[in-house]
């Protein structure tokens, strides 16, 4: 029998077909060209046009490498609604400058160059003065409602480029209504980049944050060229026509809102936070099954509503103080402790405190986050069973050993994220120890 041929033989009948395909995910492949060679000759089909080709290219500069496969499917349609709203507000954006340099008074010859330059930079000083208080008071919370914040950044950006367009209708008070709308924008800057951060690590899936992030600015800088001309055509058309320029800005500040609702709302974030952490407690404790992240979304509150509201609509996160500060705690809440911490909590990195419709979680020293995840949901089941139960502490315990290792696993199969609870800085920590002589329990705030 003579031997196999070898891939390398100098048959010069033989001939290799190399197929040229591309694509980063080995699910979203496209076939691009097709060799063919033998000893004679040399051939390369190209599939598509060189339209086809150069559209390509175009288009890598505005979307995630591996598109579609490498982000969230509630990439596309938050993509598109984010844009249309960035669109409308750079032409809005003209028509508020115009206003905002008709009042310093460019163009009057009775206008100073030193009066305009100072109330400029007081504007300037008030919005960076502004952000680092807002930071300083809402930045541990802007990853854990990223949604909220994405509504109220816009909100206030609406806020402040209405404050520039009343300002020449009220010249004596210019200089308050600039330092105003400087500093709504500045609640502005901080709520959007921070959110935009928080969504960027959701969307990617192949560990592709820095692209996306960097496609995101050519789409932006994409909607910025368009909506600038858009507003000096606009801006050009509306001269001398205030009633014009009140309509086009009202019309377009009504859509602004309605887009940023719907990119808001086609978000499906897979982190836990307290308000749909509790949505997938009260769900799982009647039906014993977890709803999927879509399902979530729809039933989340995103507009900002006072605790009590939220209480009204059966919220029982908003009944739950985590990370409270040991020396807050009443003599009350000491005794409760004392029975608590050596029955219920003597293998927790916890413990738990409730009292008029509220839980206390007192957070251990070298509680971990999964510890802090536990503590929450623990306290969660404690207030859904708060009026049903005498013995509160007794049946959450066993809730939780019966059944708080199924909930996590169905967690995770169904695509959430459990690694951690997005709920802010927990900075108050404690240490505790029984003293058996005295009967007492001691703490060491940390």
């Amino acid at each position: 029998m003579a031997p196999p041929a070898s891939p390398f033989s100098t048959d010069t009948g033989s001939s290799i077909t190399v197929e040229e395909w591309r694509g980063s995910s080995s699910t979203e492949l496209s076939c691009t060209s097709v060799l063919i060679a033998d000893r004679s000759s040399f051939k390369i089909h190209r599939s598509g046009s060189r339209w086809n080709e150069m559209s390509r290219k175009i288009l890598e500069a505005f979307i995630p490498e591996g598109f579609p496969g490498s982000v969230t499917p509630d990439y596309v349609p938050f993509q598109v609604w984010d844009s249309l709203q960035g669109l409308s507000t750079y032409i809005r954006a003209m028509l508020s400058t115009q206003a905002l340099l008709s009042a310093i008074g460019v163009g009057e010859q009775s206008a100073t160059v030193i009066g305009a330059t100072f109330q400029w930079f007081l504007r300037d000083f008030t919005g960076m003065l502004g952000g680092i208080l807002f930071t300083f008071y809402q930045g541990s919370n802007l990853d854990s409602n990223a949604k909220m914040w994405r509504l109220v950044a816009d909100f206030m950006n609406d806020l402040g480029m209405l404050m520039d367009l009343v300002s020449p209708l009220f010249p004596s008070a210019l200089l308050v209504i600039f330092c105003l709308g400087s500093l709504s924008r500045s609640f502005t800057g901080v709520a959007s980049g921070a959110t935009r951060a928080a969504l960027t690590q959701h969307f990617a899936l192949e560990n592709n944050a820095a692209d996306i992030s960097a496609k995101e600015g050519s789409q932006e800088t994409l909607a910025t060229m368009v909506g600038m001309a858009l507003g000096m055509l606009l801006a050009h058309i509306t001269r001398g026509y205030p009633l014009g320029v009140w309509i086009s800005f009202l019309s377009l500040t009504m859509f602004h809102m309605y887009a940023n609702y719907r990119a808001v709302r086609c978000l499906s974030l897979t982190t836990l936070n307290n308000q749909r952490g509790s949505i997938l407690l009260q769900h799982y404790m009647q039906n014993k099954t977890v709803l999927a992240p879509q399902e979530v979304s729809r039933k989340e509150h995103i507009f900002p509503t006072w605790p009590s509201w939220q209480r009204s609509a059966k919220s029982l996160h908003q009944c739950i103080h985590l990370g409270v500060k040991a020396s807050n705690l009443s003599h009350s809440d000491m005794k409760e402790l004392l029975g608590a911490a050596g029955s219920h909590y003597r293998k927790a990195n916890y413990l738990l405190i409730q009292q008029k419709g509220m839980v206390q979680v007192l957070i251990h020293k070298e509680a971990t986050s999964t510890d802090t995840l536990q503590s929450f949901f623990h306290a969660l089941v404690i207030a859904s069973l708060a009026g049903k139960s005498k013995s509160l502490h007794t049946e959450s315990r066993l809730w939780m050993d019966q059944h708080y290792s199924d909930f996590m696993t169905k967690l995770k199969s169904s695509g959430w994220s459990t690694e951690r609870l997005q709920s802010g800085s927990h900075v108050w920590r404690a240490v505790w120890w029984h003293s058996p002589a005295s009967k007492s329990l001691t703490y060491e705030p940390e």
